[in-house]
């Protein structure tokens, strides 16, 4: 491609917007495409935690995840931070069951070269989150480069700045079908509202729903059901001052007088007979055992999202040779990795020139 073609991304919320942003810089004609409003889906109802420390399950990945903590910083420089950047790291303090685990995990850390401090829960408390009822010997970790991103409002800056370099968007309508040329290559888009958008090339950014896009150009690419619950909460004022980990329970700050929890226990619990009112409630209580500043808050919004995590775990991104044109952006994290998939993939698409980052996360896998 010469950076001119017209590409349509299919999917507005972090990585789509992310990829748009960037193919736009390049000087791609860009149409974002959403079945809803750009942000509003599961990029909105994610913990938002930028991070690697949680990905050491194999190298390649936490590389690229430590590259995605690198593009927000860059990002943020080339944007501005306004209200959706906040690096002021990120802390885990482990139920007593896992600290051999997540120690293993620091000695790990450290040896890659990755910043980490283990502290007394006393010192965590006196330096970092005085409400946090961590117990003064109990050992809690400190990942200082860490950070949280308000989702919603990352994609509309690279939404507007998008446009702003002359990109379309058609929102509040979803893909109906994809045309392919004689020789295999994208043709053109139909969308719900009937419109059809001829096109040089496509990205399937669409989270969970990328299998049902993949699937439009007869490829198969498997993911996930693992659905996820947050929940935020009215408070005022938010007494902790970054995204933290304690025993069964997420904790971050989310505006100026909410916060948003989750917990990976109480996503095991999703399928059962237990309703997202009363799992809410359990996230409550457990929030307000570890930050009891929290007692008198109000459960506010909750939701139940899928998951956008290809079957192997890891990410499915770059182009299939089969379609040309087609290329895929979908991950689980896409928080942490959006901006750096974003930069690294309109590089691919413009210039044909694949990322070495990219070697072990090639669409094409899923298909050998």
């Amino acid at each position: 491609m010469t950076g001119s073609e017209r590409v349509a991304v299919i999917g507005a919320g972090v990585v789509g917007a992310c990829v748009g942003w960037n193919l736009a810089r390049l000087g791609a004609q860009v149409v974002l495409i959403d079945a809803g409003r750009p942000g509003e889906g599961v990029t909105d109802w994610s913990f938002s935690w930028v991070n690697a420390s949680n990905k050491t399950v194999r190298r390649s990945y936490f590389d690229l995840n430590v590259a995605g903590m690198a593009a927000h910083q860059a990002l943020a420089r080339d944007i501005g931070a306004d209200s959706w950047w906040h690096p002021n790291g990120h802390l885990r303090w482990p139920d007593p069951a896992a600290q051999a685990r997540v120690l293993e995990t620091v000695d790990l850390l450290a040896d890659w070269g990755y910043r980490v401090e283990v502290h007394s829960g006393a010192e965590v408390r006196r330096r970092l989150e005085p409400a946090l009822a961590v117990p003064d010997a109990a050992p809690v970790v400190f990942y200082p480069d860490e950070a949280w991103v308000h989702g919603r409002r990352l994609v509309a800056r690279l939404t507007r700045e998008a446009v702003g370099r002359g990109a379309e968007h058609r929102f509040d309508t979803a893909v109906r079908d994809i045309s392919i040329r004689t020789d295999g290559s994208i043709r053109s888009v139909t969308l719900t509202d009937g419109s059809r958008l001829d096109v040089d090339a496509l990205v399937n950014a669409a989270g969970p729903d990328a299998g049902h896009v993949a699937a439009l150009v007869a490829r198969q690419l498997p993911m996930r059901r693992e659905p996820g619950i947050v929940t935020r909460v009215d408070c005022s004022p938010v007494p902790v001052h970054r995204a933290l980990h304690a025993p069964g329970i997420e904790i971050r700050p989310d505006t100026e007088t909410s916060v948003v929890l989750h917990s990976r226990d109480t996503d095991a619990l999703i399928d059962t007979d237990a309703e997202p009112d009363e799992l809410a409630r359990h996230l409550h209580a457990s929030a307000r055992r570890a930050v009891p500043a929290l007692g008198s808050s109000r459960i506010a919004r909750t939701r139940v999202v899928n998951r956008p995590i290809p079957s192997d775990g890891f990410p499915s991104v770059g182009a299939v040779p089969s379609v040309p044109g087609y290329f895929e952006a979908v991950s689980h994290s896409g928080i942490t990795l959006g901006p750096v998939i974003g930069r690294l993939l309109s590089t691919e698409i413009v210039s044909g020139e694949r990322d070495a980052l990219l070697a072990d996360f090639r669409p094409q896998r899923f298909t050998e």
